[in-house]
């Protein structure tokens, strides 16, 4: 949820207050920060909005997906997969060597489930490039319990960020020091792989295949039917923000050794949809260095995608209704606020000579 369009006042009270209220740890600069970054938003224009896709390569399909980027322009509604999205399509970009954030949706998701997080990003002067994964989304789960979607996620977000940093026609305006990633649930195991974990599948086999289980991934894993393409980093990822990452048992620390850079890490308080947060919990001392770690109260798995508007709470009540306590819209405010506080201090700060 954008705040663009309320009065100072409201934005203000809303912000200090929801900031001041949550339970989770968050350190005092963290306040500070989130604080001041909905302040700012307030004033915020609109963001380009513009669809891209990424050609096919060898036996891997084209990748549709959608930019968001700071434009100097009044918002109006764009439309995207029956959800308004307020922004300017193909508005051109304000800047020049801006960061870029690389979006992994979850299992069965799509590349607009985080925008209210991308629009605070584009408002701030980020490109932000986000992409439905083949097989693996809302319009496509063909390949959704496949072991080879595991392998080819990272490989997708890769491809992602070669053809948004080479041969995209947009690509000048982009800082190719400054790269991020920003995965939630499925699209967060798929962060971890990219910033260079390597996860254990036979090891997930305790937790995510129960004996009998006829899941088909499981059924590979047990026959080691494991494809034998290697996992892909890319160590032009800088930054990670992972929310509720799924499958945290199948990295162990040796699994993670090769995560250095910073991670904002997010677990929801009450889990769902197959995440139990006791294994994000044990994922956090295998990073040789610890994450930022927040929790937000009464949270559940799906708080982190943005607040649905009607027709999707009608259409998907299980994706859109949180525990009794928890406001999705007031949380998204200091999430999106935190998030680019965090890219902001380890893309731009860090970054600068």
């Amino acid at each position: 949820m954008r705040l663009s369009g309320l009065g100072f006042e409201t934005v203000q009270s809303s912000c200090l207050a929801y900031v001041s209220a949550l339970n989770f740890p968050l350190r005092l600069l963290g306040l500070a920060l989130a604080a001041l970054t909905c302040l700012v938003a307030a004033s915020a224009q609109a963001v380009g909005i513009r669809f891209i896709d990424v050609p096919a390569d060898g036996d891997r399909p084209a990748l549709t997906g959608l930019v968001w980027s700071p434009c100097a322009a009044t918002a109006v509604d764009v439309m995207v997969g029956g959800v308004p999205l307020p922004g300017v399509k193909d508005c051109p970009i304000a800047g020049n060597q801006l960061p870029l954030i690389v979006f992994s949706h979850g299992r069965r998701g799509n590349f607009h489930g985080h925008h209210d997080t991308a629009e605070t990003l584009a408002d701030a002067g980020f490109i932000v490039a986000a992409i439905n994964h083949p097989g693996d989304n809302s319009t496509d789960v063909s390949r959704t319990d496949e072991l080879s979607v595991l392998i080819e996620r990272p490989a997708d977000i890769k491809r992602l960020t070669d053809y948004v940093l080479g041969t995209w026609s947009e690509a000048a305006t982009i800082n190719p020091a400054r790269v991020g990633l920003f995965g939630f649930s499925r699209g967060g195991y798929t962060g971890l792989v990219v910033i260079g974990g390597n996860p254990n599948f036979r090891a997930g086999l305790t937790y995510m295949c129960p004996p009998g289980s006829v899941m088909l991934k499981c059924q590979q894993i047990r026959e080691n039917k494991v494809p034998p393409q290697p996992l892909v980093h890319d160590l032009r990822v800088k930054a990670a923000v992972l929310a509720d990452p799924g499958y945290p048992f199948m990295f162990n620390r040796g699994g993670l050794k090769n995560v250095t850079i910073p991670v904002q890490l997010w677990r929801s308080e009450r889990g769902g949809d197959g995440l139990v947060p006791e294994a994000v919990i044990a994922l956090v001392p295998r990073f040789p260095k610890r994450p930022q770690y927040h929790v937000p109260a009464k949270s559940a798995h799906f708080s982190f995608l943005a607040p649905c508007v009607p027709e999707q709470i009608k259409a998907l009540p299980e994706l859109c209704t949180d525990p009794p306590g928890f406001d999705r819209a007031a949380f998204h405010k200091v999430f999106d606020a935190e998030v680019l506080a965090f890219f902001r201090q380890n893309l731009v700060e860090r970054s600068k000579p």
